[in-house]
Order: C-alpha cells, then sequence, then structure tokens
C-alpha cells in the first residue's frame, strides 16, 4: 500500500468516513492559500508555489510550508546542494527549483524506477533504496556534498533512523536534516507504535540526551554523532536536526 493510500485509509478509519477527509484535505484551487494564511500565518513565496502549482502533483500537509521556509529560507539563491529521499511523481522537486533557485544543486532519490523519467526535468533523479549506504554515498559524492536532507522516502522507521545515521555525519556545517510524514511513528505497519523506542520519535528522544550528555552520566547511544548536532525541533510530524558543532556550555554572572 502506497503512503498517501495508507494516510486515507488511516483518517477514515480513525475518524469515520467522512468526518475529518472533508476538513483535512483540499484540492486544487479550493482555498489553499487562504488556509494556509488563516491558520499558520504564513503568506510567503513558498505559500504562492505550493498553492498555485499546475505542473506535476505535490502532496502537502499544509502546516509543513511555513517550516520548509522557516528552516530553508536563508540557504534561497545559493548554491545549495539539497537531497531530497522520495520524489514520487517530480512535484516537490519543481516547487524546490523554483523556491532555491537555478544555482542550487537538487538531487531526488527514490526506489521506484519509473522515477527515472523525471532525472533532469527540475534536478537529477536516481534510483535506489535510501537505506543503502553505498548507494547514499555515490550519490552524496555526485553532489558534491549536501546541505539540505529532506525525508520523505519509505517512511519505514528503520529506514528513516538508518538514513540519518549515515547521511547526517556528512552534512556540512551549518546544514538542515528534516524528516517528515513522522505521524507514521505511531503506526506498526511502518515499524512505529505509540511510546514505541524503535520509531523515529524514540530515536530523536536519544538524539536529545546524547545531545545534553554534559549532564547526565550515562552512555551516549550514538557515539559516532556525538556533538554534531547542535540544535533539534519538534513540530507535528516534523523533526528537525541542525548540523553543527555542538560546544560545552559556559555561564557568566555580569556584573
Amino acid at each position: 500500500m502506497g503512503f498517501k493510500s495508507a494516510v486515507v485509509r488511516f483518517i477514515r478509519s480513525r475518524f469515520g468516513a467522512s468526518k475529518d477527509l472533508g476538513k483535512m484535505a483540499f484540492g486544487r484551487n479550493s482555498g489553499i492559500d487562504n488556509d494556509i494564511k488563516e491558520k499558520y500565518g504564513f503568506d510567503g513565496e513558498l505559500l504562492r508555489l505550493f498553492a498555485a502549482n499546475q505542473g506535476p502533483p505535490v502532496h502537502k500537509w499544509h502546516h509543513y510550508i511555513p517550516l520548509y521556509d522557516q528552516y530553508f529560507s536563508r540557504f534561497r539563491n545559493s548554491p545549495v546542494r539539497f537531497l531530497e529521499i522520495g520524489v514520487f511523481r517530480g512535484g516537490s522537486l519543481q516547487m524546490w527549483r523554483r523556491y532555491f533557485g537555478d544555482s542550487a544543486v537538487i538531487f531526488g532519490v527514490d526506489s521506484d524506477p519509473a522515477c527515472d523519467e523525471l532525472n533532469g526535468q527540475s534536478g537529477q533523479v536516481r534510483i535506489g533504496s535510501q537505506d543503502d549506504p553505498n548507494f547514499l554515498e555515490h550519490v552524496i559524492d555526485e553532489m558534491g556534498g549536501v546541505d539540505i536532507v529532506l525525508d520523505d522516502g519509505s517512511h519505514q522507521a528503520k529506514h528513516q533512523i538508518d538514513s540519518f545515521k549515515f547521511l547526517f555525519p556528512r552534512m556540512s556545517k551549518g546544514g538542515i536534516y528534516m524528516v517528515e510524514d513522522l505521524h507514521t511513528s505511531f503506526w506498526r505497519g511502518y515499524g512505529g507504535g505509540y511510546g514505541r523506542n524503535s520509531n523515529f520519535f524514540g530515536f530523536s528522544t536519544d538524539m536529545i540526551n546524547d545531545m545534553h550528555h554534559w549532564w547526565h552520566f550515562d552512555r551516549l547511544k550514538y557515539p559516532s554523532l556525538k556533538n554534531m548536532c547542535s540544535g533539534i525541533h519538534i513540530h507535528d510530524s516534523i523533526a528537525v536536526f541542525e548540523r553543527g558543532l555542538a560546544v560545552e556550555p559556559t555561564h557568566s554572572l555580569v556584573p
């Protein structure tokens, strides 16, 4: 079952066949821009690129749009190296090309061979699995490094965690690693489940604990990532990790 079909199935099973689908979903030209403006107070260019899309389809939860801009806007109109895991029909890559500009190095990876036909349209597309480190290393080498990773791939918890552990150390300092659609962390079909340490929120909690290793005496859960993460932000269904040197805090009392 595809991820987007699974979302619809979950909503129907949890809330009923009609109740929330009408509230949570908007079609083309059906008030997308007003919904985002009114709920989230965002009226930036990315909103217009998303809401007015006439190209290949782009599927996004509305609250993602202002979050993207919050974390990605400083990279616009620069030779940012952007990797999206999960290509779908190519609409997202097209949106990112328009958002970041012509100088951006944009790559998408997907396990579906059909996505190969999108190669070269808005960015480079490579076919392979996000849990294959050899494949990922080849892609990163081809990109010349990576500044932003957006994981919208298989949504399997193990894949999300394995991809992060491989890619995050290879990112540039100051980079952003974002994992989205983390409501799947609560779904057993995606390796999740409420309160399970094996889902991505469990992994994120371990990362938070490791980031604060100055303040406790427990062993690091992921010593290979020690002091590489300078900030972690959790939003509804999104986790954001800042790639930067974490230094032991100091404090002062002045005057």
